[in-house]
């Protein structure tokens, strides 16, 4: 296996009802089945998800945390009305954005954008849609689209590149049920492909102000007509470490 990555270079500052799709295939020769990784920070200002702290009137709920954690009231409301639950109060503000992810303060960027507080786009797999749909209008090309983000990683330092939207891939490529090179069974082998591809084109986008948030991976075949995110997150009922964050929350507090 042989692949090309590249960044999509000279992409303009990014702001309300620009046309990613058009932008980004004015900049670079779209072939089919590439697949084109987009930061989610673009796609949010795009969609004008930026909004004032100042119009927010915070609640008690948002009060009583922000003394918590010491910070602004209005952010804590902001959080809270992206999250639909909130897993951790402190250290971290951890919470359950309504796209599904997991994440501290809902991923509401104050970087990267000059006045006010960036939201996530609240489905994140139907702005991948969309922007397949796109690319299809105009280049003719079927393409798989992944929106990223930032995030960190439980028992492990640093951030990393995940997946926050698709379409036209899917999350895992399950091993289970082939063989290893001794022909033993795999059994827990299910690897989550677009989380490895959002982390190494994360480290092409970079952060700070790099400005290349598109990358195009070209040379793999991973087109499908089907995706979606919610194959990605654990169900309540199996996912170990929340009930383990659950019950550090009902004894703290």
């Amino acid at each position: 296996m042989k692949l090309s990555v590249f960044t999509v270079d000279n992409m303009p500052m990014i702001g309300q009802g620009h046309d990613l799709a058009w932008l980004i295939h004015k900049r670079t020769t779209i072939e089919e089945h590439d697949i084109i990784v987009i930061a989610s920070t673009i796609v949010s200002k795009a969609q004008a998800l930026v909004i004032d702290p100042g119009t927010i009137t915070p609640t008690a709920e948002a009060i009583r945390i922000s003394k918590k954690i010491e910070n602004d009231p209005a952010f804590v409301q902001a959080v809270l009305n992206e999250s639909t639950e909130v897993l951790i109060e402190s250290p971290i503000f951890l919470v359950r954005h309504v796209s599904g992810n997991v994440c501290i303060n809902a991923g509401i960027d104050e970087s990267n954008v000059e006045h006010g507080l960036l939201l996530l786009p609240s489905d994140p797999d139907e702005s991948a849609r969309q922007l397949k749909e796109d690319f299809f209008r105009l280049t003719g090309k079927r393409v798989s689209v992944i929106i990223t983000d930032t995030n960190g990683r439980a028992f492990r330092e640093g951030q990393t590149g995940i997946a926050l939207g698709i379409a036209g891939i899917d999350t895992h490529h399950d091993w289970r049920g082939s063989t290893d090179l001794f022909g033993v069974e795999l059994e827990v082998a299910n690897e989550a492909v677009v989380d490895e591809i959002a982390g190494f084109a994360n480290f092409l986008m970079g952060e700070g102000d790099w400005g290349t948030p598109v990358v195009v991976i070209r040379g793999v075949d991973m087109y499908s007509g089907n995706g979606g995110m919610d194959a990605m997150y654990r169900k309540p009922e199996t996912d170990v470490i929340r009930k383990a964050l659950q019950y550090y929350k009902d004894k703290v507090g």
